[in-house]
């Protein structure tokens, strides 16, 4: 499991003009890629890193300042550009298989005590954010 989590002062998705989720306080963005051979414990280690993670200002977690988490699903995470001019998805795995791991993990998040926006599984999503400082991080699941 990928995640890919952005220290944001707002984030919004909009799918067919209408927002399906919002954050307009300081919070994570997070994209979420899931891979074939992903599990419940790769659900359950991930939430608790992006939820326990120190990314917010003044070294703070987004659980000790009960910080909104946008999830986005986003299978492009597990492309594969090495070769020629057109990436693979090979290694992400199909909507059957990932979606019930993403809403596991939205779910765990939310578990854990996170407040959970998300976008929709599978749409054609327009995602905005305002980054708070460049806080790109990169985050795979132990295998």
């Amino acid at each position: 499991m990928r995640a890919v989590v952005q220290r944001t002062l707002s984030a919004s998705v909009t799918v067919g003009g209408q927002v399906v989720g919002a954050t307009d306080v300081p919070g994570l963005l997070c994209y979420l890629g899931i891979t074939h051979d992903d599990g419940p414990a790769d659900v359950a280690w991930t939430a608790r890193k992006v939820w326990e993670l120190r990314l917010l200002r003044d070294e703070r977690s987004a659980s000790e300042e009960g910080a909104p988490v946008l999830v986005v699903s986003q299978f492009t995470l597990y492309g594969d550009a090495r070769k020629g001019r057109r990436p693979s998805w090979g290694a992400a795995a199909p909507g059957p298989v990932s979606e019930p791991l993403y809403e596991a993990f939205c779910a765990e998040l939310a578990r854990l005590g996170a407040h959970v926006e998300r976008g929709v599984f599978g749409a054609d999503m327009q995602v905005a954010s305002v980054n708070d400082g460049p806080i790109t991080l990169v985050l795979d699941s132990p295998r």
